[in-house]
């Protein structure tokens, strides 16, 4: 799994730093090198607490932490606390379906049909996905079904029962294999796979599997029995208490807890160098060029490169010394994770965080690493950062001029204007590339003022133009390169006048999620609940999906890499005189519908019978009062500021009594009749 909306594509960024860490510092060992980077990282990340650990030849060579366990207590992290590692999970996966396909019960190139029987979906090209393109993203899937899949204090199955159920009624984005574009769903189904052959649970398999053979004693599911106080305090930033557990339930796709020390000794089957459990054959297809297989951004050097369960089979920074250097990253809300592991030198790094991202911890693995194959004499010495030259603008060609016009990219569309040279284009990967003016400076490029950053247009095998970026960044810990297609071209799609006038109508309404369950960790801000819209009117585009009708609007994105990810189609309907917006099964409620919370000083609030969550605005009449809530033990709510960030979260919080904010909202959640007796007084 990875953050989720906006935090989403900061967390699977992939930062691949080039500089060492310590240029300028006196720390003589690389334990002592690593914990001047540690106290940096969480100082940059904003972390709470860090844990780290090399193996070498399978023996743990370093083995370390800062931060803190418990921000209340200050006590300390120690090498057996445990993480969260979030997508870090798919190489779990990956190695175990890997594991069946060595015992001849799996051909990864034979359709998921075969193995699943009831897969279905409303499009017949379902039928060619295998289970390589599930390990290497190339299945076609829209991406990523989140609802109920993170939980606090809870490890329902829903998510995992309900995947095949809510597939069946949707379509792909792509011929299977087309292109590789990040899918957790893939993983999903490759967790259901995993348990139909074997006939164990996920859980199960991998315990017996890889666990035990591993001595992975501290690698668990959200599904098995430990302690969980060994887990790590987590936090949220307008929070001062520590969050309860958080339960990933996507198991496959980024389920997993475990320690740093763990993780490496994990990677000692994906290097090859245990035999015993995955076969070096098997370790070594995991690690091939998969991305080749499809359309790719056609740099040679790049961060995004995917194998079988690996995000990056070639980390350009290690490539600089002629080593091939594999990772895999991964985030969570709360937990993130970092895998290198140098299979030529049988050499893993991981570090494991409470707060910051795996962007940042990619960045000290990196780092670290290099220092450490610099003090064991595998590399002489280490490179310096790149530098740039400022943008040095020249005449463009008039034919470029054709590059202009309508672009999308997941959940918006954007007209690419070309002025006398010079292209504007908002921040990319939640602020990473700044908003910033490229200007041409020839061959087909245009750069950024100081030169970081370069923007060109590539017409793809596919057909499709899109605009492509490539990029360094420098977000305090060093820096980081990237190369990917941030939009795709698009044609204009004029509307009928009666169905734009419905559009219209829908154009800046937010919905709320209705089929949440209240004690998911996506309440902690609103965005993560709620869908805005936003319509194109001159275009026929809402949320970078193509209006095919009054109440329908499909995906048009087909972008490689990450900009392409987790895609979804719009679906409007009524119930009585409220509309609904359904997305990848699952409901939101138009904010027209949402009342004003009762002004009285005593009231009821009922959740019906079908389950759903109930929503209110806060008006003028109810605003600065104090809501004291009677709540039923499974049931809870939430109250959110009018710029929808958490004002309290009664499941984090365990408090019921709040003062009520001007323009929020609140939404009450709960098992079918559920009561909730709600007081409002004056402070």
């Amino acid at each position: 799994m990875k953050k989720m909306v906006s935090v989403v594509m900061t967390a699977m960024l992939i930062t691949i730093p080039v500089t060492s860490a310590f240029a300028g510092t006196d720390p003589v060992t690389v334990k002592e090198r690593a914990q001047v980077l540690a106290s940096k990282l969480l100082s940059v990340s904003g972390a709470s607490g860090v844990q780290y650990a090399i193996m070498d030849k399978g023996s743990i060579v370093l083995s370390d932490n800062a931060g803190v366990y418990d921000k209340a207590s200050k006590a300390p992290i120690t090498k057996d606390t445990m993480f969260g590692i979030g997508s870090v999970s798919k190489m779990h996966v990956s190695a175990a379906a890997m594991i069946l396909a060595d015992a001849n019960k799996i051909d990864i190139d034979k359709p998921l049909t075969t193995y699943i029987k009831d897969f279905k979906m409303a499009d017949e090209r379902y039928k060619k996905i295998t289970p390589r393109m599930l390990m290497n993203h190339a299945s076609g899937l829209y991406g990523s079904h989140y609802p109920n899949s993170l939980l606090f204090d809870d490890n329902d199955t829903i998510v995992h029962d309900e995947l095949l159920t809510k597939l069946q009624s949707e379509h792909l984005k792509a011929n299977p294999g087309e292109f590789s574009v990040y899918c957790n769903d893939g993983f999903g189904l490759l967790e259901i796979m995993i348990e139909r052959v074997s006939g164990m649970s996920y859980t199960e398999f991998l315990a017996k599997y890889v666990s035990t053979p591993l001595n992975l004693s501290s690698t668990k599911t959200p599904r098995d029995q430990f302690d969980r106080e060994r887990l790590t305090k987590i936090y949220f930033p307008t929070m001062n208490q520590a969050l309860p557990i958080e339960n990933v339930n996507t198991l496959g796709a980024g389920g997993l807890y475990s320690t740093a020390e763990d993780v490496t000794k994990f990677a000692e089957i994906l290097m090859g160098d245990r035999t015993d459990v995955l076969s070096k054959q098997s370790a070594k297809a995991m690690q091939s060029p998969e991305y080749k297989r499809g359309i790719w951004v056609p740099e040679k050097t790049n961060a995004f490169n995917y194998g079988l369960g690996w995000d990056t089979v070639s980390l350009p920074e290690f490539d600089d010394y002629g080593i091939t250097a594999l990772s895999k990253g991964g985030d969570t809300l709360n937990y993130h994770g970092f895998l290198i592991a140098l299979p030529e030198h049988h050499i893993s790094m991981a570090v494991l965080s409470s707060g910051g991202s795996s962007g940042f911890n990619g960045t000290f693995v990196t780092k670290v690493l290099l220092e450490y194959l610099k003090d064991q004499g595998h590399i002489k010495e280490i490179l310096p950062e790149k530098t740039f030259k400022p943008a040095l603008k020249v005449n463009m060609p008039s034919e470029l001029l054709s590059y202009a016009g309508l672009y999308g990219t997941k959940d918006s569309t954007i007209n690419i204007e070309i002025k006398d040279g010079e292209i504007d284009l908002p921040a990319q990967y939640g602020g990473s590339i700044p908003e910033q003016t490229y200007v041409y400076t020839g061959d087909g490029q245009f750069k950024s003022k100081d030169g970081s950053a370069t923007l060109s247009f590539d017409k793809q095998t596919n057909g499709k133009t899109y605009v492509k970026l490539n990029a360094y960044t420098n977000e305090g810990l060093g820096q980081s390169m990237m190369v990917f297609y941030a939009y795709q071209k698009l044609d204009s799609n004029p509307l009928q006048q009666t169905t734009k006038k419905v559009w219209e109508n829908r154009n800046g309404k937010s919905y709320y999620a209705v089929d949440e369950k209240i004690n998911s960790i996506f309440y902690l801000a609103a965005p993560m609940i709620s869908k805005k819209i936003s319509v194109d009117m001159d275009h026929g585009y809402a949320n970078g999906t193509k209006i095919v009708n009054e109440n329908q609007a499909v995906n048009a994105i087909q972008i490689p890499i990450m900009a392409g990810r987790d895609v979804f189609d719009l679906n409007f309907y009524k119930e009585g005189h409220t509309e609904y917006l359904k997305i990848d099964g699952f409901s939101y409620i138009n904010e027209d519908a949402v009342q004003p919370i009762y002004e009285g000083n005593d009231s009821f609030c009922i959740i019906p019978s079908n389950g759903q969550a109930i929503w209110y605005k806060i008006d003028e009449k109810s605003a600065n009062r104090v809501m004291n809530v009677k709540t039923p033990v499974s049931g809870g709510f939430v109250v959110y500021d009018k710029n929808g960030m958490v004002v309290n979260f009664s499941k984090a919080t365990n408090n019921h009594s709040v003062v009520l904010p001007e323009s929020g909202m609140i939404v009450f959640g709960g098992k079918a009749g559920d009561v909730f007796k709600i007081e409002l007084k004056n402070k």
